[in-house]
């Protein structure tokens, strides 16, 4: 049986863990990332801050309540995420300064702007995949298994 500490730990590295493989990438593995990458690494930024947190008290409540808190987390994660594969799948239109093409332009003043207002990588092209599951697919996964681990974490009744 897995307590609120040990549960708030596991999620700690492993929120450690995917910020380090996506600035590996991003650094090592030369991976640009777009606009909604970036914006997806704040979940796992405010987990490994809140989970930090949650390691202060002793008592099992409290840091049950905060796996609640790194599940509401994670849950925002998955929507964005979801979002995100969706762009990518072409199954939903995303903003439209990361993704589309420059068409409409009627002068080239008016292309400039355009070229001006988009993001040097688009959220609608996969980089990199693996079996055919892109960054963000696999961003999804680890945040829906973070975010059934913390639930099933925080409505464990335990020993102190």
């Amino acid at each position: 049986m897995t307590t609120p500490r040990t549960a708030l730990v596991l999620i700690l590295l492993a929120s450690v863990a995917i910020i380090a493989i996506v600035i590996g990438a991003q650094y090592i593995g030369g991976l640009q990332p777009c606009e909604l990458c970036l914006d997806e690494r704040w979940a796992y930024y405010a987990a490994i801050v809140v989970t930090l947190l949650g390691l202060v008290p002793r008592r099992n409540h409290a840091r049950r309540a905060v796996l609640w808190l790194v599940a509401l987390i994670f849950a925002a994660g998955s929507v964005l995420s979801a979002y995100h594969v969706g762009i990518e799948q072409h199954w939903i239109a995303g903003p439209t300064a990361c993704t589309g093409g420059l068409g409409g332009a009627s002068s080239p003043d008016q292309l400039l702007k355009l070229l001006q207002a988009r993001q040097p990588v688009q959220c609608d092209v996969v980089q990199w995949s693996f079996l055919g599951i892109s960054l963000a697919g696999f961003n999804l996964i680890a945040s829906l298994v973070l975010l059934v681990f913390s639930l099933s974490a925080a409505r464990r009744r335990g020993r102190r």
